[in-house]
């Protein structure tokens, strides 16, 4: 695991942003949102919430998305595979992050990565929530996490 404070974190999210190559839409990068408080919402059933910050629809290109993940007290998230390279920074609480069967503790101010071929459990070890973000490279994780239809808009 790697510990990083939130001035690299800022730093990391930004090498995303900082692409001047058209996009698939013709769209270019240079056309983003300079501030949002994020795009879109989803609950899942097990309590877990995403708040999508980032991504094609307010930053003008689907190289990378960012959200912020709060994952209930209790919760024992099942295996599965992500499409794209998944980092964790955890923001509050302990998390299990168990990659191809192995756990690793992650605490505030650590980072877990885990990559497309990987299968990826989330677990909560503290009596709290945990709260992260998450960055998905490329980006188009959201849509394949769960349909558009089910993530509620923020701010419409």
């Amino acid at each position: 695991m790697i510990r990083l404070g939130r001035t690299a974190l800022v730093g990391l999210v930004s090498c995303g942003m900082a692409v001047s190559a058209p996009t698939a839409q013709g769209q270019q990068a240079d056309s983003y949102e300079r501030a949002s408080a994020g795009t879109r919402t989803l609950t899942l059933g097990s309590g877990t919430t995403i708040k999508l910050l980032l991504e094609a629809s307010n930053l003008g290109t689907g190289e990378i998305e960012v959200a912020e993940i709060t994952l209930p007290a209790g919760s024992q998230g099942g295996g599965h595979h992500h499409g794209s390279t998944e980092i964790f920074y955890v923001v509050e609480g302990v998390m299990g992050h168990v990659v191809n069967g192995v756990e690793h503790r992650l605490e505030p101010g650590m980072v877990g990565v885990v990559k497309p071929t990987d299968e990826v459990a989330h677990r909560v070890l503290g009596d709290g929530p945990v709260k992260a973000v998450v960055i998905w490279v490329p980006g188009g994780e959201s849509d394949r996490i769960a349909p558009a239809d089910r993530w509620t808009p923020i701010g419409g």
